[in-house]
Protein backbone atom coordinates (compact mmCIF):
# COMPACT_ATOMS: atom_id res chain seq x y z
CA UNK A 1 0.00 0.00 0.00
CA UNK A 2 0.98 3.57 -1.07
CA UNK A 3 -0.01 6.49 0.77
CA UNK A 4 -0.06 9.94 -1.38
CA UNK A 5 -1.49 12.11 0.51
CA UNK A 6 -3.62 12.21 3.62
CA UNK A 7 -6.57 11.01 2.74
CA UNK A 8 -5.53 9.61 -0.77
CA UNK A 9 -4.10 5.56 -1.32
CA UNK A 10 -3.38 2.70 -3.51
CA UNK A 11 -3.63 -0.37 -2.48
CA UNK A 12 -2.39 -2.04 -5.03
CA UNK A 13 -3.48 -4.22 -7.97
CA UNK A 14 -6.49 -7.16 -7.86
CA UNK A 15 -7.05 -9.52 -10.27
CA UNK A 16 -10.26 -10.32 -11.38
CA UNK A 17 -11.46 -14.39 -11.42
CA UNK A 18 -13.32 -16.10 -13.70
CA UNK A 19 -16.68 -15.49 -11.99
CA UNK A 20 -16.09 -11.58 -11.64
CA UNK A 21 -14.82 -11.11 -8.15
CA UNK A 22 -12.18 -9.81 -7.11
CA UNK A 23 -10.38 -9.38 -3.63
CA UNK A 24 -10.43 -6.08 -1.59
CA UNK A 25 -7.09 -5.69 -0.13
CA UNK A 26 -6.91 -6.29 3.75
CA UNK A 27 -5.62 -3.28 4.26
CA UNK A 28 -8.75 -1.62 2.43
CA UNK A 29 -10.88 -3.18 3.81
CA UNK A 30 -9.37 -2.04 7.57
CA UNK A 31 -9.00 1.71 6.94
CA UNK A 32 -12.66 1.64 5.42
CA UNK A 33 -14.11 -0.44 7.73
CA UNK A 34 -15.40 -3.03 5.59
CA UNK A 35 -16.92 -6.30 7.06
CA UNK A 36 -18.34 -9.44 5.83
CA UNK A 37 -21.40 -8.86 4.96
CA UNK A 38 -21.32 -5.38 4.25
CA UNK A 39 -23.44 -4.23 0.92
CA UNK A 40 -20.95 -2.04 -1.47
CA UNK A 41 -22.77 -0.28 -4.19
CA UNK A 42 -20.48 -0.28 -7.56
CA UNK A 43 -20.56 2.72 -9.42
CA UNK A 44 -18.93 3.73 -13.10
CA UNK A 45 -17.71 6.37 -15.39
CA UNK A 46 -16.90 5.55 -18.42
CA UNK A 47 -14.02 7.74 -18.50
CA UNK A 48 -13.18 7.80 -14.58
CA UNK A 49 -13.26 4.55 -13.77
CA UNK A 50 -15.13 2.32 -11.19
CA UNK A 51 -15.96 3.07 -7.60
CA UNK A 52 -17.49 1.23 -4.32
CA UNK A 53 -18.84 2.94 -1.56
CA UNK A 54 -20.28 1.29 1.29
CA UNK A 55 -24.39 1.49 1.41
CA UNK A 56 -24.62 2.92 4.80
CA UNK A 57 -21.94 5.46 3.92
CA UNK A 58 -24.09 6.88 0.64
CA UNK A 59 -27.17 6.27 3.25
CA UNK A 60 -26.19 8.53 5.81
CA UNK A 61 -24.87 11.09 3.19
CA UNK A 62 -28.66 11.16 1.55
CA UNK A 63 -30.03 11.41 4.72
CA UNK A 64 -27.58 14.18 6.01
CA UNK A 65 -28.55 15.81 2.46
CA UNK A 66 -32.04 15.27 2.65
CA UNK A 67 -31.87 16.97 6.03
CA UNK A 68 -30.34 19.80 4.56
CA UNK A 69 -32.98 19.91 2.02
CA UNK A 70 -35.70 20.18 4.37
CA UNK A 71 -34.22 22.68 6.82
CA UNK A 72 -33.83 24.82 4.10
CA UNK A 73 -36.98 24.63 2.70
CA UNK A 74 -38.71 25.18 6.25
CA UNK A 75 -36.23 28.18 6.32
CA UNK A 76 -37.82 29.82 3.02
CA UNK A 77 -41.52 28.60 4.42
CA UNK A 78 -40.76 30.51 7.74
CA UNK A 79 -39.67 34.05 5.26
CA UNK A 80 -42.03 33.62 3.53
CA UNK A 81 -45.26 33.60 6.52
CA UNK A 82 -43.12 36.53 8.22
CA UNK A 83 -42.94 38.66 4.97
CA UNK A 84 -46.92 38.03 4.72
CA UNK A 85 -48.09 39.52 7.91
Amino acid sequence: MSKFTKDNYFFGSVKVGERGQIVIPSKARKIFKIEPGDQLLVFGDINKGIGIIKATELKNFALKFFEAFEKESNNKLKKNKIGDN
